[in-house]
């Protein structure tokens, strides 16, 4: 068996992680296993994991439903192709997303990632608008401080100057981007938030296949809560100028904000819907992309199909532990729970607000951030909330905390207490 320096060693030069170069000179910390809130490190430290695994064990590690769920259907069957063939849990599973989405969607196709499905997204808007009889509406309409997945389709409705992809940008398709919206959740609403919006959908609708962003959160982005006033106006402007809307709900849905899914503000339905994440509890990769039965009777249009099927799709154990996990999520009052998390981060992250390095707070259902004025070391900062004996993966300018709704207080204000204590020594 490797020591733990050995293992440290080989992973350094071996094993690409996410974000990072090889050899990886970035702080790694192996993991031995997890419970509940808690990731504990193979030297021994307990960590409070305060971003769910990127936003998705919503109801932390090893819970027991969720693994009885998995160990049940393990003894089915982990795995059958889905062309030709169907299966309980994707049915079931079906059934609780369309019950838990507006009314007009009905259709659903399960993707392996959230990438994936806006790759589908995508696709499903070009090839629904070329059965129309339209082909020329081929571009999209998003929105600037916007991400949606590393993958080619939707790198190029990524911020092309701020986000992650800007070295692909000459190779991408070109999309049209409308200024970002600029009015905070909490404030009045004023038109001219829009205005960008609608010129770019009024110039170039003929080209447009489909609008497509992050609903009231901008995630990746920037971490940025905008007025859901925008998001209702978006899907006025959409159905004026004939153009479809896409929602990327994957890392707002299943009720991070505070609602079920944060389009729920807007009070409005999507053409699309793109979900992911926190669906499976973090238990394992699965996304869908849900849509109405309008674009899905024309999406097949000549060819008799849409030209899209994921080896995996459809995985009979991810839909079964999802399905437990939206079961699990309806069983108790999750609204109130995200409205605990989110008046406990208000009150201790504010205190933030006066230091030096910080330039904004604000807090949204379980999501708090402190936004600094520079950004991070992430090579110094990393193992200084490991020291405090939490987990948090900070980016840019961006110390953000989304905690499973399992988290007690007294976890909670472990995280917050950290983040303070660490970004009043910045």
């Amino acid at each position: 068996m490797q020591s733990l320096q050995q293992l440290l060693d080989f992973d350094r030069l071996h094993v690409w992680h996410p974000y990072a170069a090889m050899p990886n000179l970035l702080p790694v910390f192996p993991v031995e296993s997890a419970q509940g809130v808690y990731i504990q490190l193979m030297d021994g430290r307990a960590l409070i994991d305060g971003i769910s695994s990127w936003w998705t064990c919503i109801h932390g590690y090893n819970h027991p439903r969720l693994n009885q769920a998995a160990h049940a259907q393990i003894d089915r069957m982990s795995h059958i192709m889905f062309g030709g063939l169907t299966h309980q849990p994707a049915v079931d599973l079906t059934m609780k997303l369309i019950a838990i989405t507006p009314a007009e969607l009905q259709q659903v196709f399960f993707c392996d990632s959230g990438s994936v499905a806006v790759e589908v997204a995508m696709k499903m808007a070009v090839q629904y608008w070329f059965n129309r009889g339209l082909p020329q509406k081929q571009r999209f309409l998003t929105i600037r401080n916007g991400y949606h997945g590393d993958t080619f389709t939707a790198m190029s409705v990524c911020d092309p100057v701020n986000g992650m992809h800007h070295l692909f940008r000459n190779i991408l398709t070109q999309q049209y981007f409308a200024e970002a919206p600029q009015i905070p959740f909490d404030q009045d609403w004023q038109e001219q938030d829009i205005e960008s919006f609608a010129a770019l959908l009024a110039e170039h609708h003929d080209r447009i296949a489909a609008a497509i962003f992050e609903p009231v959160v901008q995630n990746a982005g920037g971490m940025r809560f905008y007025h859901p006033e925008y998001v209702r106006q978006a899907k006025v402007l959409c159905e004026k100028y004939n153009v479809l809307l896409i929602l990327d709900e994957i890392a707002t849905g299943f009720g991070r904000t505070g609602k079920m899914f944060a389009s729920d503000y807007a009070a409005i339905c999507p053409d699309i819907l793109c979900v992911g994440k926190a669906l499976s509890g973090g238990f394992i990769s699965l996304a869908a992309t849900l849509t109405t039965r309008e674009i899905s009777n024309f999406a097949a249009g000549e060819a008799g199909v849409f030209m899209h099927g994921p080896t995996f799709m459809a995985n009979p154990l991810a839909c079964a532990v999802s399905l437990e996990n939206l079961t699990l999520l309806e069983s108790y009052d999750w609204q109130s729970t995200i409205r605990a998390i989110e008046s406990q981060l208000k009150t201790e992250l504010e205190h933030c607000r006066s230091l030096v390095a910080v330039k904004d707070v604000r807090v949204l259902g379980a999501i708090g951030v402190v936004e600094l004025h520079d950004p991070v070391n992430m090579q110094a900062i990393q193992p200084r909330f490991v020291e405090e004996g939490v987990w948090l993966r900070p980016f840019g300018r961006l110390i953000y905390t989304m905690p499973p709704y399992i988290i007690q207080p007294s976890e909670l204000e472990a995280i917050t207490s950290a983040i303070y204590k660490i970004v009043a020594q910045i």
